[in-house]
C-alpha cells in the first residue's frame, strides 16, 4: 500500500499518495498547451483558469487529462 502523508498546499492541509506529489505538471495537458500562460492569468486559458480556481476552492490538485482547447506548444 502507498503511504499517504499530509502537507500544505495553496494555504490548506491536503492529502496526498506520497508517490504522487509533485507530479502533476508532467501529466497535466495545460502544461503542454499553447493556450496556457501560468504567469498571466488574464492571457490564460479560460478553461484552465476555472479549473485552477476550483482546485484553490476546494482544495484539490486536479491534472487536465482531456481538452477541447488544446492546442500544442510551438518550440
Amino acid at each position: 500500500m502507498n503511504k499517504i502523508i499530509r502537507y500544505q498546499h495553496h494555504g490548506v492541509y491536503v492529502f496526498v499518495d506520497k508517490k504522487l506529489k509533485g507530479k502533476h505538471r508532467e501529466h497535466c495537458l495545460c502544461f503542454k498547451c499553447a493556450n496556457f500562460n501560468l504567469s498571466n492569468r488574464e492571457e490564460s486559458c479560460p478553461i484552465a483558469n476555472l479549473v485552477y480556481a476550483l482546485d484553490v476552492a476546494l482544495g484539490l490538485t486536479t491534472p487536465v487529462w482531456e481538452c477541447p482547447n488544446f492546442e500544442k506548444q510551438i518550440k
